[in-house]
């Protein structure tokens, strides 16, 4: 009994053994790669092919495969000081961003990519900022990342990698030369805002000027304009006081004339028209020939304007 239990144990041991032996190869056969990945795929230390994204199947001991990611990745650049055109040393500090295009290149051009692309930054970001002066490289951000990222992407191209972008996280002068900058910057602020108070008041002198200007113009036209309304008023008041003396002297010689008047009329008349005429001013007196008989008439307009200038 115990030999037959002897002769099924030695098999079932080795039943095992094989299908263990199988899982593990089997296990070992399947190869999934993601899609973000690649896989390099080596046989016996010979390059053999790429996997794509999937569900793969190699020879277990004798196939290696090396998956590759293919995503967007970052190289971080240490700062490092850089002298600049003028000769003022600037701490730059950048980040690089770059992504897988053949894995092949990858895995057998480069050894160490992280490390070659950061020391590849480093030296080319001390060759791009220490060509420019010192504001230049302030103002100029984008100018250095551009041109550094053409130099990266042309140098990187046989490790099959493109570099995506560059970015310039700090560029920091020394503490003496920001504080220069400082003070300079507020003069210029404080010539600037003395510029602006200076434009400003001569702005507002001028337009107190221009209104003090318009407004003396437009007191003088007002001015000009009275006096035109007023001797206009006594011109056309001359004019009707005139017309009314001449219209009064019509009356009195076609009265004279045209009707039969008497003495005492014609002494009325006269008296109305002199006071029109002399106007308180005449010290003569002239009548008409035919009038000169007529000597009650005249002796008593002479008595009349007599009075009438002692009154004056």
């Amino acid at each position: 009994m115990d030999d037959f239990l002897g002769i099924l144990v030695g098999p079932t041991i080795v039943f095992v053994i094989l299908i263990i032996v199988v899982l593990v190869y089997a296990i070992r056969s399947v190869r999934i790669i993601r899609p973000y990945e690649k896989g390099v795929v080596e046989r016996l230390g010979k390059f053999q092919r790429v996997w794509e994204p999937g569900l793969h199947l190699l020879v277990p001991f004798i196939d290696r495969v090396t998956k590759v990611d293919m995503r967007e990745n970052v190289v971080d650049v240490p700062p490092q000081e850089v002298i600049t055109k003028d000769n003022v040393a600037v701490t730059v500090d950048a980040v690089v961003y770059y992504e897988a295009t053949d894995p092949f290149k990858l895995i057998y051009n480069v050894t160490n990519f992280y490390l070659a692309a950061t020391k590849l930054a480093q030296t080319n970001l001390r060759n791009v900022v220490g060509e420019m002066q010192l504001d230049e490289s302030l103002t100029s951000r984008e100018k250095i990342n551009i041109t550094l990222r053409d130099i990266l992407d042309e140098a990187t191209d046989k490790w099959g990698v493109r570099v995506v972008r560059v970015e310039l996280q700090r560029i920091e002068p020394p503490a003496d030369v920001t504080q220069a900058m400082h003070r300079q910057m507020k003069a210029e602020r404080d010539r600037r805002a003395m510029i602006l108070e200076a434009e400003g008041d001569k702005a507002a002198a001028i337009a107190r000027a221009e209104g003090s200007k318009q407004s003396a113009i437009l007191e003088a036209e007002g001015k000009a304009n009275a006096i035109k309304e007023i001797a206009e008023a006594e011109r056309q008041q001359k004019i009707l006081i005139a017309d009314g003396e001449a219209q009064a002297i019509k009356n009195v010689f076609g009265a004279i004339h045209d009707g039969d008047p008497t003495n005492d009329l014609l002494a009325v008349r006269y008296l109305e028209t002199l006071k029109y005429v002399a106007n308180g001013n005449a010290t003569k007196i002239f009548m008409p020939l035919e009038l000169q008989g007529m000597a009650s008439a005249v002796g008593a307009i002479g008595e009349v304007f007599a009075s009438t200038q002692d009154k004056k």
